[in-house]
């Protein structure tokens, strides 16, 4: 008897931790459209960080894919990407348009674009989503341009970083 409880606790523990640890990722994706001239960007990030994030810096209660959402949330969306999302291609810092958003289980995907890029050398970007108010927050960055694949890992202590193509 005292076998089987050992070998349960044993095999309970490694669960409970493994279950105990939420990992903190986002995921930026990059393309250049050559045929458009623009730079289009999906960013996808977990709902309840990125909802715990905004209530927490507007004092908010958005409540997102029920029906007491807030019916203006993209404004909060909008602005906290442009604070938080920098981009500069080919050395020169870069607005982009906030398309809009789309939820998918419990990720949320951004769409942005950088519009009138007539080629792409480089581009740095600048991301700090989420890793103020989650310190083991990082953020994947993937492009491609033309043939060429290129990543990088952001995280709070490395927010930058450049990609040459």
């Amino acid at each position: 008897m005292k076998f089987k409880k050992t070998y349960l606790i044993l095999l309970i523990i490694p669960l409970l931790s493994f279950s105990l640890h939420k990992y903190y990722l986002s995921l930026t994706q990059i393309e250049y459209r050559s045929e458009l001239k623009s730079i289009q960007i999906t960013v996808n990030v977990f709902m309840d960080d990125i909802e715990e994030a905004l209530n927490k810096d507007n004092n908010i209660d958005l409540q997102l894919t029920t029906k007491k959402e807030l019916k203006n949330n993209d404004i909060y969306f909008k602005n906290y990407l442009e604070e938080k999302l920098h981009f500069k291609v080919n050395n020169i810092s870069k607005s982009f348009n906030y398309i809009g958003k789309e939820y998918d289980a419990d990720m949320v995907f951004f769409y942005l674009e950088i519009e009138y890029i007539e080629s792409l050398k480089t581009i740095e970007v600048e991301n700090n989503i989420l890793t103020s108010h989650f310190p083991k927050q990082q953020n994947l960055i993937k492009s491609k341009v033309g043939k060429k694949h290129k990543s990088i890992l952001l995280t709070a202590k490395n927010d930058k970083g450049l990609l040459k193509f």
